[in-house]
């Protein structure tokens, strides 16, 4: 590596709005970094997320239509 172009890499805790928190690496500047989502309040990684079936577009312009599928 090249002297004096690299940022300075160091363990940071990031603490969530959800109240968790964890340790891991970062360039930005501190101890603590606060983050809004994290992988435990995130819906898709928490298992909360809904799916919504929402069909395509030829499916919805043919219902608008009245015309069978």
């Amino acid at each position: 590596m090249k002297k004096d172009i690299h940022p300075d890499y160091h363990e940071a805790a990031f603490e969530c709005a959800c109240g968790a928190s964890f340790v891991a690496g970062t360039t930005k500047k501190g101890n603590v970094v606060k983050v809004d989502v994290c992988s435990k309040c995130h819906p898709f990684y928490a298992g909360t997320q809904k799916h919504i079936e929402t069909g395509g577009r030829i499916s919805r312009f043919n219902q608008r239509r009245g015309q069978p599928k």
